[in-house]
């Protein structure tokens, strides 16, 4: 039997800080879509800045020009409202260099930066705004068109990154390439954390980041299949990693699709599922 009205909690009774905890579990879309439209002291505690120091925005239609609100205005509007306490973002499946800009231009205090599919943002437009972000530790980027102008940039403006992300989709009979490789070596030597899911790194592209991140601890090398680690190579990243995840490992606990391309060298594919045509033509497209 279901016990009577009066015995249900009212949500607007529960302390302020705790509203504000249960708030802030949503994403940034949610609040300002849904939850802030729920009741006026809602609304209030919604416009708080200490509400935005994370802000967490994902497109999760597919393809992401057809979604039915402006994200990236949406997002412009959450990153105003932290007037200038945002620490952490999560872009997803949008974003431009316009957008890259603004975050940066608001957002001196920012540590850590997640993009995620933002085909939209370019080695220019990280490289223009990294010299706004000197306190950044982490940085996610995940499937992207960026690659070793952004790294190099990122490394001569953010001392303090610890932490980063440069994932790919993983394709074998893929020739190797060490350029993003070596411009992490050469230019992130406090790095602790490194996940390279699907890079085309090889031996000495390996070989360079031991040497120039000698803090590294943690590294991420599956689907890399131009690495073997085996004989010297293999003893070396035992004895100076701790946590060390090798190019075939489970990829059970992958976020993103883990399934890999089987290189076909007459076709000009990227690592994301989409040729540089495709993608390219979306942006020329007046609707988009």
């Amino acid at each position: 039997m279901d016990p009577p009205p009066d015995e249900f909690r009212n949500c607007l009774a529960l302390p302020r800080d705790v509203t504000a905890s249960i708030l802030m579990r949503l994403e940034a879309f949610e609040i300002l879509t849904s939850a802030q439209m729920v009741c006026s002291p809602w609304h209030n505690l919604c416009k708080d800045p200490s509400m935005w120091r994370a802000v967490h925005m994902r497109n999760t239609v597919a393809p992401y020009w057809e979604f039915p609100y402006d994200l990236e205005k949406m997002c412009r509007h959450a990153v105003d409202r932290s007037c200038g306490q945002l620490v952490d973002i999560n872009v997803e499946n949008f974003g431009t260099d316009e957008l890259l800009r603004h975050i940066a231009d608001s957002s001196s205090r920012l540590k850590r930066l997640r993009l995620v599919k933002c085909y939209g943002i370019s080695d220019k437009g990280l490289s223009g705004v990294a010299a706004k972000l000197p306190l950044l530790e982490e940085l996610d980027i995940s499937y992207s068109l960026l690659s070793k102008e952004a790294l190099e940039a990122v490394g001569r403006c953010c001392p303090l990154l610890k932490s980063l992300k440069f994932n790919k989709r993983g394709q074998k009979y893929h020739g190797a390439c060490d350029e993003e490789a070596l411009a992490i070596a050469e230019n992130l030597p406090e790095l602790r954390r490194l996940q390279l899911f699907g890079n085309k790194l090889s031996n000495d592209g390996l070989q360079a980041i031991l040497h120039g991140c000698p803090h590294l601890e943690s590294l991420d090398l599956r689907q890399c299949f131009n690495v073997t680690l085996a004989e010297n190579l293999g003893r070396r990243c035992a004895e100076q990693i701790k946590d060390l995840r090798r190019p075939h490992d489970s990829t059970d606990d992958y976020e993103f699709d883990a399934s890999y391309e089987l290189f076909d060298e007459d076709e000009d594919y990227d690592y994301y599922g989409y040729n540089d045509y495709e993608i390219f033509e979306a942006y020329d497209d007046p609707d988009y």
